[in-house]
């Protein structure tokens, strides 16, 4: 999911925002009984953490789900944002990640062969897989080959953040971002399966306060969805956790 910085005048009038307050209350009735379903167990073991927007609880998570002391070698995969480049929300996504004081290094997996992502991989502590366009990001990484060595790593201890685009494709199915998200930016793209670390379809900015994701479109992606693929709706100030034992929604403030 893209995340564009939208200054107030951009959102149109009060009227506006009112009204989209207002169908944010009435759309959260909805989120919150889908977030009362039981959240699905990722593969045993594995160390995830999928983001809405909110980067709160990355700190915690590297810090815990990783035993080495100082800064770390952070992988940071941005195939999500190359069509975003000068979009103020790649710089403030990427500032918030470096403000961390780890050593992020950039990984542009379309240009990378098995080999080298392999050995890249091998000298990371964790990795970050930054927001954008899913399905940009899915055909970067299925038409390079580099999704089977990511995968493979992460069920070995890899641990994994995602950031919007970066969390939906870690479910089994990236097909409920098509209202979200645009497919024809993965026109090499022939199945839309995802990497299957989580068992359940992240749809982020499910609270609707981000314009480009007004409340409408998020039920309107649950309502077309939700019976034939398992989803969970994050709001923006929310992430999955899954730490090796346990699967739970959390706090990830802005």
């Amino acid at each position: 999911m893209t995340q564009p910085e939208w200054p107030a005048s951009a959102t149109g009038s009060n009227v506006w925002t009112q009204r989209n307050e207002l169908r944010a209350e009435e759309h959260s009735s909805l989120l919150s009984s889908m977030e009362l379903s039981a959240v699905a167990d990722t593969v045993p073991g594995v160390k995830i953490l999928l983001l809405s927007r909110c980067p709160g609880a990355l700190s915690s998570f590297l810090a815990e789900s990783t035993d080495r002391e100082g800064p770390l070698r952070l992988g940071y995969i941005d195939d999500a944002q190359v069509a975003f480049s000068e979009a103020p929300f790649v710089r403030a996504e990427r500032d918030s990640v470096e403000e961390l004081g780890h050593e992020v290094v950039g990984i542009t997996v379309r240009g990378l062969s098995v080999a080298e992502f392999e050995r890249v991989l091998g000298g990371l502590d964790a990795l970050y897989v930054a927001s954008g366009s899913t399905f940009a990001l899915l055909e970067a990484l299925r038409v390079s080959g580099c999704d089977a060595p990511l995968v493979e790593h992460v069920r070995a201890g890899l641990p994994y953040v995602g950031s919007s685009a970066g969390s939906i494709i870690a479910g089994p199915d990236v097909t409920p971002a098509s209202l979200m998200d645009d497919p024809a930016d993965g026109p090499l793209l022939t199945d839309l399966t995802g990497l299957g670390l989580v068992e359940q379809t992240v749809i982020p900015h499910a609270d609707g306060q981000l314009p480009p994701y007004p409340p409408d479109l998020i039920r309107s992606t649950l309502d077309t969805y939700g019976a034939d693929y398992p989803l969970l709706p994050l709001a923006d100030d929310q992430a999955l956790l899954a730490d090796g034992t346990s699967t739970r929604v959390i706090d990830s403030s802005c």
